[in-house]
């Protein structure tokens, strides 16, 4: 399937960092996501009960990174990727997180990842 859902440049305020002054204080991440589902059926029905709810989305893993509060870019990827495709049921996704100003002359550093459900498992409809 072709079809996706995005979300780009979420901006989520927690701590995150290995430093010990990066433990103390909130810094930004930015988040992107890109995620399969199959728009055929919200396409034809026009309703958003068929959709992937992108405000649930972003809520959730804003939710999930506040709470998590990673040492590591790596791992807050990785648990948010498989907290998404649990609670939303999507098939395939790839998921970018940014920590802007981490290094002074970089714009952002940060990771991308993708991810496949198990078997069995398909996003949307």
């Amino acid at each position: 399937m072709a079809d996706s859902v995005l979300i780009e440049s979420l901006v989520v305020e927690t701590v995150v960092g290995v430093y010990d002054w990066e433990r103390e204080v909130a810094q930004v991440l930015v988040l992107d996501l890109e995620m399969a589902w199959d728009n055929r059926i919200p396409g034809a029905s026009d309703d958003v009960a068929d959709a992937l709810d992108y405000a649930s989305v972003s809520a959730l893993a804003v939710q999930c990174l506040k709470e998590l509060k990673p040492k590591l870019l790596e791992h807050g990827a990785e648990v948010l990727a498989e907290r998404l495709q649990r609670e939303f049921g999507i098939g395939w996704l790839r998921l970018t997180l940014r920590k802007p100003g981490a290094v002074p002359a970089a714009r952002s550093v940060g990771v991308c990842i993708e991810r496949s459900a198990s078997k069995g498992e398909h996003g949307g409809g």
